[in-house]
């Protein structure tokens, strides 16, 4: 049975969605950006239907200023008190829970592996996890994604031939070599900064589930390179040979969910 449920963070009343069930491993699903709790293309609506007929309970929220909850959207920045009266409201409304998995996509992914082990949360599942940088439709793409893509396209017969042709946008083209350039002497995103040294307590309570096309999770990977060793052997990291952010096609889903119930099951 799916059921609405208020909860108070900080004087606000926000508003989530529980899909009972009987396990005692639960889902706490965090939204990412400024996205309601249904997620996009109603992904997350879905995925928790699909869960909870597996026979585990999941709890989807609007954050403080999304949505049907109340409030100012300050960003994922500030969604630890969120994330933490979320969970204790889901471990309140169902008491069988002795083991509380939470999985996030982009910044949300972000806000847990800052937040999570605060919110009494046993396990996290990381998706794409956003480093800082561009966003919108007019950025130019992270440095790492340019750079895979020009070695994909180097490989194509074709794109040589569009080149030679002039059906390449040679201003684009420009600005993504000066990005290259210029990443070469930039250091290590603040942000990406404070993800490993969380990270570092999380270990293997935490995992990475990564779309392998994407730019946010190309962009996250080539800086996950640069961690230390010890670190990355101790994170399981999986993907999903997908361009998708959202994991929006049939086959995305599907990797998804098994992996979610690989570790419910756990």
């Amino acid at each position: 049975m799916r059921r609405l449920i208020t909860f108070g963070c900080e004087g606000e009343t926000l508003l989530g969605t529980l899909d009972d069930a009987p396990g005692r491993t639960g889902l706490l699903i965090v939204s990412g950006g400024n996205e309601i709790r249904i997620g996009a293309h109603r992904g997350m609506a879905m995925l928790a239907q699909d869960v909870a007929a597996a026979g585990y309970p999941v709890f989807r929220f609007d954050r403080r200023g999304i949505g049907d909850s109340s409030g100012v959207n300050g960003g994922f920045e500030s969604s630890g008190p969120d994330i933490a009266a979320a969970a204790a409201c889901f471990r309140a409304r169902q008491p069988q829970i002795d083991r509380l998995i939470a999985f996030g996509n982009c910044d949300a992914a972000t806000a847990l592996i800052l937040f999570g082990r605060e919110a009494n949360v046993d396990r996290m599942l990381l998706a794409n996890p956003w480093i800082g940088g561009d966003s919108g439709p007019e950025a130019i793409p992270p440095a790492a994604a340019i750079r895979a893509r020009y070695a994909a396209r180097m490989r194509d017969p074709h794109q040589w031939l569009r080149l030679l042709r002039g059906g390449v946008n040679m201003s684009r083209l420009i600005q993504g070599v000066a990005r290259i350039v210029a990443s070469r002497r930039e250091p290590a995103q603040p942000l990406f900064t404070q993800c490993v040294n969380s990270l570092r307590a999380l270990g293997s309570d935490a995992a990475l589930l990564l779309a392998s096309g994407d730019n946010t999770a190309i962009a996250f990977t080539d800086a996950w390179t640069r961690a230390p060793t010890a670190l990355r052997s101790a994170i399981a990291c999986q993907r999903c040979d997908t361009a998708s952010h959202s994991f929006a096609h049939e086959a995305d889903k599907a990797w998804l969910y098994e992996r979610i119930l690989e570790t419910m099951r756990d």
